[in-house]
């Protein structure tokens, strides 16, 4: 507890909550006039499950560009201040330190989560939506976007601490944010590989053409799916902790 509430501390003036509000209000503006376009050409009754989607696919193109920033930042101070050494001699193990900043960044990540989901709640409640707030579908969004956020977020933390030039870690976030939000063009075979796809794939909401008619249907997740990113989540976490255990500082 002392070496997460330690990564806590150290990210005080990193202003990374600044950095995330931001990035959400772009994301949110997005989606806001991407909806009120569909609203206006739709001038009968709005659902929530167009919402939904939308903020599902656009999620794939933020969050892991946001994941990469949000590890780069509680990453960089052990390369810049060169603190490892300072670390191992004050007996604080390096997987210790591994997990922490693991915690502290998911943590980070669900105040994006919740604050988004939030805000599409309220925008759907102003905006005199089809029904009430429907919880099932708004708890499955949130935990779509968590799950696969800790696979995203385990494989950004193993880069990041494994190479010093975090422009690296970045440059792999903004290409899964290109696959994240391109996925559902591929095959779900491959698609599927890719752990920033899944903001898509656990959506609960998916969209269903028939002909030139556009529709939605509630897709819950699979047991396949829910296997996968977490079989990404250990793999990426347990080999980015024994890379960073084993690494000479």
């Amino acid at each position: 507890m002392k070496v997460l509430a330690l990564e806590f501390y150290k990210l005080r003036r990193k202003r990374i909550a600044l950095m995330m509000t931001i990035f959400l209000t772009i994301e949110l503006i997005w989606i806001f006039m991407s909806m009120s376009i569909y609203m206006s050409r739709n001038s009968g009754s709005v659902s929530w499950p167009p919402i939904i989607v939308m903020a599902a696919s656009v999620n794939g193109l933020f969050l892991p560009v946001m994941c990469a920033i949000a590890v780069s930042r509680i990453s960089d101070m052990e390369h810049k201040g060169n603190t490892w050494k300072l670390l191992i001699a004050t007996s604080v193990k390096r997987s210790q330190l591994y997990l922490a900043k693991y915690i502290c960044a998911n943590t980070v990540l669900l105040y994006y989560v919740l604050v988004q989901a939030v805000a599409i709640a309220g925008f759907g409640i102003i905006n005199g939506f089809d029904g009430s707030l429907p919880l099932p579908l708004m708890v499955y969004f949130i935990g779509g976007a968590v799950l696969t956020n800790l696979a995203v977020t385990a494989l950004q933390l193993w880069v990041s601490l494994a190479v010093k030039n975090q422009a690296f870690a970045l440059c792999l976030g903004m290409i899964g944010g290109f696959v994240g939000m391109t996925a559902g063009l591929f095959p779900a075979p491959i698609r599927r590989v890719f752990a920033w796809s899944y903001y898509s794939e656990l959506s609960p909401v998916g969209i269903v053409y028939t002909g030139p008619t556009v529709g939605y249907s509630f897709q819950y997740a699979s047991a396949g799916l829910l296997t996968g990113i977490w079989l990404m989540t250990i793999i990426f976490f347990a080999a980015g902790s024994i890379h960073v255990t084993r690494q000479q500082v």
